[in-house]
C-alpha cells in the first residue's frame, strides 16, 4: 500500500461513519418515550344537561405517545369506559389533576392496566398512552346511569376510536 494512503481512508471511512452514527442516535431516540414530547388530545365528558363525547371520534397512530386530557364540565360524573381500546396502548400512566391558582396540579398518578376512567363533575383526568397495535374500536362508552334509569351511553354518550 502507498505510504500515507492508510491515514487517508481512515478519515474517509470516519467521515462517512458520522452522519450513520447521528441518523441511528435520533431513530433510538424516536422510540424513547422518555424523550418524546405527548400530543395532547382533549376530550370533553357532556356539558350540564347532557350525555356525549366531544369529539365522539377519535384518531391516533401507533407509536407516538399521547395525554388524553378528558375534561367534565357537567353536572353529573362520567366514565370514559373501552376494553377494546385498552388492548391496544400501552399506559404510561393516568393522572388526576385539578386547578389551583390558575395552573393545573396533579394530585395523584396512576399506573398500570386501564380500562375505564371515572371523572367527576368540574374536574379532568390525564390518561398518558402509546398506542400499539392498530385498529377500530367501537365500544366506548359511559356506563353512568342517569336519572331515568338509562345509562349515558343509550342517551348517545357512546363514541369511536381508531388507531393507525
Amino acid at each position: 500500500m502507498r505510504p500515507g494512503l492508510m491515514p487517508l481512508l481512515c478519515r474517509i471511512i470516519v467521515v462517512m461513519a458520522l452522519p450513520l452514527t447521528a441518523f441511528m442516535s435520533a431513530a433510538n431516540a424516536a422510540g424513547d418515550l422518555s424523550r418524546q414530547d405527548p400530543i395532547t388530545v382533549t376530550v370533553d365528558l357532556g356539558s350540564p344537561g347532557t350525555h356525549e363525547f366531544i369529539p365522539n371520534k377519535l384518531r391516533f397512530e401507533t407509536g407516538k405517545l399521547y395525554k388524553l386530557v378528558l375534561r367534565n364540565a357537567s353536572d353529573a360524573p362520567h366514565y370514559f369506559t373501552s376494553h377494546a381500546f385498552s388492548q391496544l396502548i400501552f399506559t404510561r400512566k393516568v393522572q388526576v389533576t385539578q386547578e389551583r391558582d390558575g395552573k393545573m396540579v396533579t394530585l395523584a398518578e396512576i399506573k398500570g392496566a386501564i380500562r375505564e376512567i371515572e371523572v367527576y363533575p368540574g374536574h379532568s383526568a390525564e390518561w398518558w398512552f402509546v398506542p400499539v397495535a392498530t385498529g377500530r374500536v367501537t365500544d366506548l362508552h359511559c356506563g353512568v346511569r342517569a336519572a331515568d334509569g338509562k345509562t349515558h351511553a343509550e342517551h348517545g354518550m357512546t363514541g369511536e376510536i381508531v388507531i393507525e
